[in-house]
C-alpha cells in the first residue's frame, strides 16, 4: 500500500497540487500534514493517485480547505472516472458533514409547552385505550365463547398464586414492625391492649390494600408491560391482528380480569399476615396472649373495616392493569423502549395507587366511615 502524498508544484505561473498514493481509511494515520497556502486557482492533479475512498476524499478536501481552496468546488485534472466520482460526491456533501449541530436551550415557557403537549397526548392515549377496551368488552358480552379462558387461568396463576408468598411475607413483616413501634409507645401509658386496635385498623383499612397494590404494580404490572412490549417489538402483536384476532381480547382482557380477581384476594391474605405479625409481637413484647389478642380483635375489628380496605383493591387493580397493558402496547420496536415503558408502568401505577387511596380516604371521611 503506497503512502498518500500531497505535493505543491509550481510552473509557468500556475500552482498544481499533485495527489499520489493510496488515500484510504486504512492509511488514515499516515495522511500527510500539508500546511502550505496556495492560490485560489490551483489545480488538483490525480494522475498518480492509485486508490481513493470516501474517508480519503474527506481528508483530502480538509487539506485543501486548510490550504485556502474551496473544498466544495475543487479543480480536478487527470483523475480517473471512479476517483473523480468519489471526490465529487464527498465535495457535494462536505459542508453538511463538517457542520456541527448547535445546542439550543429551551426556556421555561418552551419546557412548559412541551410538557403540556406530552401530558395531553398521554391523556388522549389513555382515553383511546379505555374506549377500545370497552368496545372489546361489550363485544365479548355478546360473544362469550371468544373469552380466552386458558390465558386468564395462566395470568391468574402468575398474578395471584405466585404472589401469595411475597405478599404474605411483606405484610407479616410490616404488621410485626408496626405493632412493635406502636407497642413501645403504648407501654409508656399502660395501654398495651390498644396495640390490637391500631394494628387491626391500620392493616385492614390502609396498609394491606396500598402495600399489596404497590407490590402487584412492581411485580405483575412491570411483567405485563415487558411481556406485551416484547411481543410488540417482535411483531407478535401484529401477527395476532393478521390472524383476525383482537390484541385487546387476547392480551389485555385476560390480564386486567386476572388482576381484578387476584388483588382483592391478595389484600385479604395481607390482612391475615399483618394480623399474624402483630399477634406475634403482642405475645412476645406486650404479654398479650393469642386468646386475648383474638378476643380484642373481635371487639374492635368489624366486617365494615375489612370491606373498606377490600373495596379499594378492584379500583387499584383496574388502574394497574390499564396502565401496564397500555404501556406495553405503546412500546416501539426496540429493546430500549421496552425498558423505558416498563419503568414508566411502575412509576405511573404507584402514583395512581397513592392518588386513588387519598381519594378513598377523603370519600370515606365525607361518608362517615
Amino acid at each position: 500500500m503506497a503512502a498518500p502524498q500531497l505535493q505543491l508544484k509550481t510552473g509557468a505561473g500556475k500552482a498544481t497540487l499533485q495527489v499520489s498514493g493510496d488515500w484510504l481509511l486504512a492509511s488514515l494515520q499516515t495522511f500527510p500534514a500539508f500546511t502550505q497556502t496556495v492560490s485560489a486557482d490551483a489545480v488538483l492533479d490525480g494522475a498518480a493517485l492509485t486508490a481513493l475512498d470516501t474517508s480519503g476524499a474527506l481528508k483530502l478536501l480538509q487539506l485543501l480547505q486548510a490550504a485556502g481552496l474551496n473544498p466544495e468546488q475543487p479543480v480536478l485534472a487527470n483523475f480517473s472516472a471512479p476517483h473523480a466520482a468519489v471526490l465529487n460526491l464527498v465535495a457535494a456533501n462536505f459542508a453538511a458533514s463538517s457542520a456541527h449541530p448547535t445546542e439550543t436551550r429551551m426556556g421555561w415557557l418552551a419546557h412548559l409547552g412541551r410538557s403540556s403537549c406530552d401530558l395531553f397526548k398521554h391523556i388522549a392515549g389513555i382515553v383511546n385505550f379505555v374506549g377500545a377496551l370497552s368496545t372489546e368488552m361489550l363485544d365479548l358480552l355478546r360473544h362469550p365463547a371468544q373469552f380466552r379462558g386458558k390465558e386468564f387461568a395462566a395470568q391468574l396463576e402468575a398474578v395471584f398464586v405466585n404472589a401469595i408468598p411475597l405478599a404474605f411475607a411483606m405484610m407479616f413483616l410490616l404488621g410485626l414492625v408496626f405493632a412493635y413501634l406502636l407497642g413501645i409507645q403504648a407501654q409508656q401509658y399502660g395501654a398495651n391492649i390498644f396495640v390490637v386496635d391500631g394494628v387491626a385498623l391500620a392493616v385492614g383499612r390502609e396498609l394491606a390494600p396500598v402495600i399489596v397494590a404497590i407490590l402487584v404494580a412492581g411485580r405483575s404490572g412491570a411483567a405485563m408491560t415487558a411481556e406485551i412490549g416484547s411481543m410488540k417489538a417482535n411483531d407478535e402483536v401484529d401477527a395476532i391482528s393478521v390472524l383476525g384476532l383482537s390484541p385487546y381480547l387476547v392480551l389485555v382482557l385476560p390480564r386486567v380480569l386476572a388482576l381484578l380477581v387476584a388483588l382483592p384476594l391478595l389484600v385479604f391474605v395481607g390482612d391475615l399476615a399483618g394480623m399474624l405479625g402483630g399477634m406475634l409481637v403482642a405475645a412476645q413484647q406486650l404479654d398479650i396472649g393469642m386468646a386475648t389478642f383474638i378476643n380484642r380483635l373481635n371487639q374492635v375489628l368489624d366486617v365494615k373495616t375489612i370491606m373498606l380496605g377490600l373495596i379499594k383493591a378492584p379500583v387499584f387493580a383496574l388502574s394497574i392493569g390499564l396502565i401496564a397493558c397500555r404501556m406495553g402496547l405503546s412500546v416501539e420496536r426496540d429493546a430500549r423502549s421496552v425498558g423505558a415503558h416498563t419503568t414508566s408502568t411502575v412509576v405511573q401505577s404507584i402514583v395512581a395507587v397513592i392518588v386513588l387511596n387519598a381519594i378513598f380516604a377523603v370519600a370515606y371521611v365525607q361518608l362517615g366511615y
